[in-house]
């Protein structure tokens, strides 16, 4: 199978990102993570797409495989805590005051 940006483009699952790019991957790891690891593979290739406007479909394609893979990597070693990558882990709580947020006077 000959990669190509048009079948990339159709692509909507990460098992299929892998299968695509004939990585290979724990399940496991995919289930658990699934919407982190497209959420960290959307921005690396967000920020290909930027740095590098340029690049032949073949040289896009090629970072964008390494991007999957780190995007992946990152989610070995790290919880989707600790990312912290969707809107939710940055909003503030309402109505809410921290301890930590208490001075004395």
């Amino acid at each position: 199978m000959t990669l190509n940006l048009a079948e990339f483009k159709k692509i909507t699952d990460a098992e299929d990102y892998f299968q695509f790019f004939q990585l290979p991957y724990d399940a496991k790891v995919v289930n658990v993570n699934r919407l982190h690891i497209l959420k960290q593979f959307a921005k690396n290739m967000n920020e290909i797409d930027t740095n590098f406007p340029d690049l032949n479909e073949v040289e896009k394609l090629d970072r964008y495989k390494e991007a999957l893979i780190q995007a992946y990597q990152v989610f070995l070693t790290s919880s989707p805590l600790q990312t912290k990558l969707f809107k939710v882990f940055h909003d503030q709580p309402k109505g809410v005051v921290r301890l930590g947020d208490i001075k004395i006077s």
